[in-house]
């Protein structure tokens, strides 16, 4: 799972003021990993149904961004 959502899940739990106990028992999900997202060692405890719960419980949506083309190279004369 990368980084940058762990690390936007672990933004909300900090800004919701609500304690790790209160998010377990609320989600299900075992506070050591509430925790280990929190302190940023969690990308191996949290798969994504974990990710997914947190992201509904508190209201985060996941949003694709679409990739950007990338430019042609011009085929240069003896190429």
């Amino acid at each position: 799972m990368t980084d940058m959502i762990l690390e936007q899940i672990a933004v909300a739990i900090r800004k919701s003021g609500l304690s790790r106990y209160k998010i377990s028992k609320d989600t299900g999900i075992d506070q050591s990993v509430l925790c280990k997202i929190v302190t940023g060692s969690g990308s191996s405890s949290c798969g994504i149904r974990t990710a997914d719960k947190l992201c509904k419980y508190f209201g985060l949506e996941l949003v694709a961004k679409k990739k950007r083309k990338r430019a042609k190279r011009k085929k240069k004369a003896g190429d």
